[in-house]
């Protein structure tokens, strides 16, 4: 198998496109010399909830595998490969895989007969898996594997790219906030909530919207980041125990603009630009605080001028703020969080599939937040 410059320069450039599309790309060009891989898709491993999570996916024959999560510990084999770094090539799947799980029996239905999975890291850790898989038996030669190696090598370095320039970006703004000595900005668990409630969320509306997992895994990165023009609000504001007046109401809205600043010069604009497809992260830091109806701000955008990540987000941001402990107000109980947000969206401020899917993934949620609980009862600034 041979590969040209251009064709490494298209796939591993994290200015071209989407990871997905990159991913095609590679597709395509696998194809010419091993045209039986149906399939190419990647899981990413979080560590924290030891959960395999599908990613990205070039599925050429079958229907496409997406939303799934599955806990790494639970499959034996996975784990070995995971600690061993081993291959695992599987000649005949029907006879092979006799579990029921969602994944085998997925592969069974779409007709997949062989597979090829590799275990892929960043610096020593495991970033996840990929999963190459034929509609014919025994496709999986010793050449197709060495072959497929290198595809996978070309792969795991894109996602290590990306997901290097996400690190860098959320480390940049966490030193940005410590250079301004806002103490109590943000707490870490608060954090750590919106981008989990903000990723289910978007994992329960993504189907029906048309959004794929690549776009979940975005939002859950970047919605840490939707508030952090705060740095650039004074204390007396963004930390007022009390109502705030107008002037302060003005003061505090400049948040977002100031965000948006704040991104733009971490990660750069146009050709200078140092983070792939950066247009949701700039889409939940300038638009979490619109309303459908054109009643929030900046900008007074309604209905489909607001982005999808940015509902998601709001809806998220809500959920948290009413039901975690703030030094001026009480905490909401999730029955009474479920209310304001129903009237929200039946106010036509919040959109209605984001709040359904807090309403259906509420046990999840609490799981979240009785996981991630804030150390002090001083807990994030003040959504306003």
């Amino acid at each position: 198998m041979s590969t040209n410059p251009q064709f490494l320069t298209m796939a591993l450039n994290p200015q071209a496109s989407t990871l997905t599309h990159r991913l095609e790309v590679l597709h395509d060009k696998l194809l010419e010399t091993v045209p039986s891989v149906d399939r190419i898709a990647c899981a990413l491993y979080d560590a924290d909830e030891d959960m395999l999570k599908t990613f990205i996916n070039s599925t050429r024959a079958g229907r496409a595998m997406v939303g799934y999560e599955y806990k790494l510990s639970d499959s034996h084999a996975l784990s070995a490969m995971a600690a061993s770094g081993e291959f695992r090539v599987l000649d005949n799947i029907e006879q092979a895989l006799l579990s029921n799980t969602g994944h085998t029996n997925w592969l069974r239905e779409q007709g997949y007969r062989s597979s090829f999975t590799v275990p892929i890291y960043d610096g020593g850790s495991l970033t996840g898996f990929v999963f190459f898989d034929s509609m014919r038996a025994d496709a999986f030669t010793t050449q197709v594997q060495r072959d497929l190696v290198l595809y996978t090598n070309l792969i795991s370095m894109a996602i290590a790219s990306e997901l290097s320039a996400v690190r860098l970006v959320l480390d940049a703004t966490r030193i940005a906030r410590e250079l301004t000595e806002v103490r109590d900005f943000e707490t870490g668990s608060h954090l750590e909530r919106m981008a989990r409630y903000s990723r289910v969320v978007a994992h329960a509306v993504a189907p029906s919207r048309g959004m794929n997992d690549e776009f979940v895994e975005s939002v859950y990165l970047f919605s840490a980041l939707h508030d952090i023009g705060k740095i650039g609000i004074p204390d007396h504001v963004l930390l007022k125990p009390g109502k705030l007046d107008p002037a302060e109401r003005v003061i505090m809205e400049t948040h977002v603009d100031i965000g948006v600043g704040i991104i733009d010069r971490i990660i750069g604009t146009g050709k200078r630009q140092r983070l792939p497809d950066s247009t949701i992260l700039r889409n939940i830091v300038h638009c979490h605080h619109e309303y459908l109806d054109g009643s929030g701000y900046p900008r007074q955008l309604k209905g489909d001028e607001v982005p999808l990540e940015a509902r998601i987000v709001t809806v998220a941001d809500i959920f948290d703020a009413l039901t975690a402990i703030r030094p001026y107000k009480h905490v909401w109980t999730p029955e009474q969080a479920l209310e304001e947000l129903d009237r929200m969206a039946e106010g036509g401020k919040l959109d209605r599939d984001c709040v359904r899917a807090v309403h259906d993934h509420l046990a999840q949620l609490l799981l979240i937040r009785d996981s991630y609980q804030d150390d002090t009862a001083i807990a994030s600034p003040r959504e306003e």
